[in-house]
């Protein structure tokens, strides 16, 4: 897609295009409006603590693991455009109402339901693989997924500056002045939850679309398929049990947030959600492999298992390092001065560095896509990212080096250099890190899409799970270790699933046709 094409208004698809971005731009700018104010809010609610952040800061990402599941079987069945419209309309109310919480009971549960706004991005994948060809696909979606992955950026850009100078100063709110500037983005996730509706369809030519008749689990065609499919189903299961483990360990004032009883309660219910599950799956699948499935039918359950690795590995890390980062530059170059003497780092600055990481969004994962359409290689390509990403991470656990023990017994980090030019030099690690992060995402959706066609909400929607359990998994092992360690975490997840894609991922045929 040359950039002519790109900015013609008058093609149908490329309207879609944009208005589908905007409208994934809008569903991140909502789902990660906490981190860019999280020492805002420490300061202006005195009974916040670290630990209470960490914990709001795992729920975020928790429950988009089903979300996605569903959302992808849902849009298979009704169509993108009304699923898109309806996930950004109801997801307005739990961000007003987490805005306007006054105690940690309502912030829990109100941003534990948020997270399923973190499924919007599945439902973009499956809109423009209607619209583009498969020659086109990869570019297509990498456009959609990095601008649209850039609404994390822009919360981290102009939320403290909003919250802060906006409606604290010029508008004389104060310290409630964060309240107002997450409401606002709630505000505008509602109206253009109801344009979207009547801004799109779902396909070109006038077509009608025609979903799959039931939302069912994934249909399978081998028997070896079918345990593949059953394995890597336990972690999306598992994923919660994880953060149940991790919240059972947090007080407020003088209670435990859950119980032993509600622990082992959510347990055993997570427990027959999963043999649901298998009845489920095995009820729809054994027929249909009994019988035989014809070839036509058939396609690569590891390349589904390769690829869920790949976006555990990156987008799972995205998730963990931008819901961290706005606090790791803040703490970490705490102690930097200027040449006056005065302290460099403030909320509002370390918010901007921090989103460097995602700002390379808005051309980092159009590129992935992009160099999976034009190598001729969709899995080198893959495999080359997946590599950059776990040297980048390596780089950023090198920012900072150890110094000591704090009076909680978390090990301190601070920078591995003095000199404001070190800055300079963890910013450039970070966003070369980024690169290859955001560029592995749009390589992985450049093959999701080839798979099998009228799957792609499901295997789209797996695969998008398992992003969300790499940051369920990520940020439970952050609440537990420093940041030094944080980042030598999720450079080995990146290099297993590289070795993992090599073994598993296949090139899918006809992966550069032209036609949709």
């Amino acid at each position: 897609m040359n950039r002519p094409e790109l900015i013609d208004f008058e093609l149908e698809r490329i309207r879609v295009l944009h208005y589908t971005w905007i409208a994934f731009f809008i569903t991140f700018y909502v789902w990660f409006n906490m981190a860019p104010l999280a020492t805002t809010m420490l300061r202006s609610m005195g009974w916040l603590t670290r630990e209470h952040i960490k914990v709001l800061a795992i729920c975020n990402v928790a429950l988009t693991i089903p979300a996605r599941i569903v959302i992808g079987a849902l849009i298979d069945k009704y169509g993108p455009r009304i699923i898109f419209s309806i996930l950004m309309v109801s997801m307005s109310i739990p961000a007003l109402i987490f805005a306007f919480g006054t105690n940690f009971q309502q912030l829990f549960i109100s941003r534990l339901v948020l997270g399923s706004i973190g499924a919007g991005f599945v439902i973009g994948i499956r809109m423009v693989a209607q619209w583009f060809p498969r020659n086109m696909v990869g570019r297509a979606e990498g456009f959609y997924a990095g601008w649209g992955n850039f609404g994390s950026a822009w919360a981290a850009m102009t939320l403290p500056w909003l919250g802060i100078t906006f409606f604290g100063e010029w508008l004389g709110l104060g310290d409630n002045g964060w309240r107002w500037a997450l409401a606002f983005n709630a505000v505008i996730c509602l109206i253009y939850g109801i344009l979207y509706f009547f801004l799109v369809r779902d396909l070109p030519g006038g077509k009608k679309f025609e979903g799959s008749k039931k939302t069912e689990p994934m249909t399978v065609t081998s028997y070896g398929d079918l345990i593949q499919y059953l394995l890597w189903s336990i972690p999306l299961v598992g994923a919660m049990a994880v953060l149940t483990w991790r919240l059972s360990s947090v007080r407020i004032g003088d209670h435990m947030l859950l119980s032993s009883t509600a622990v082992w309660i959510i347990y055993a219910v997570l427990a027959l959600i999963y043999v649901a599950h298998v009845a489920k799956t095995l009820q729809v699948n054994l027929p249909a492999l009994r019988a035989g499935v014809p070839p036509e039918e058939r396609y690569h359950w590891g390349s589904v298992a390769a690829l869920n690795s790949t976006y555990f590995a990156n987008f799972g890390a995205e998730l963990a390092v931008v819901s961290m980062l706005p606090m790791f530059f803040e703490t970490t170059f705490k102690s930097l001065r200027a040449a006056d003497g005065n302290y460099i780092m403030t909320a509002t600055l370390a918010g901007l560095i921090a989103a460097s990481f995602a700002f390379v969004n808005l051309f980092a994962r159009p590129l992935g896509g992009l160099l999976s359409d034009t190598m001729k290689n969709r899995k080198r390509t893959m495999l080359i990212y997946m590599v950059g990403i776990s040297l980048g991470f390596f780089g950023m656990a090198n920012i900072g080096k150890w110094a000591g023990v704090s009076e909680t017994g978390e090990r301190i980090v601070v920078p591995t250099f003095d000199g404001i030019w070190w800055l300079f030099v963890a910013i450039g690690i970070t966003i070369l890190c980024s690169m290859f992060v955001q560029g592995a995402e749009g390589a992985t959706f450049a093959v999701i899409p080839m798979i099998k066609k009228k799957m792609t909400g499901q295997i789209a929607g797996m695969a998008g799970a398992f992003g969300n359990v790499g940051a369920v998994v990520y940020l439970v092992l952050y609440s537990l270790v420093d940041s030094k360690t944080f980042f030598y975490v999720i450079a080995a997840g990146a290099f297993a699933s590289f070795l993992y894609c090599w073994y598993a991922l296949e090139e899918p045929k006809d992966a550069f046709a032209e036609e949709i």
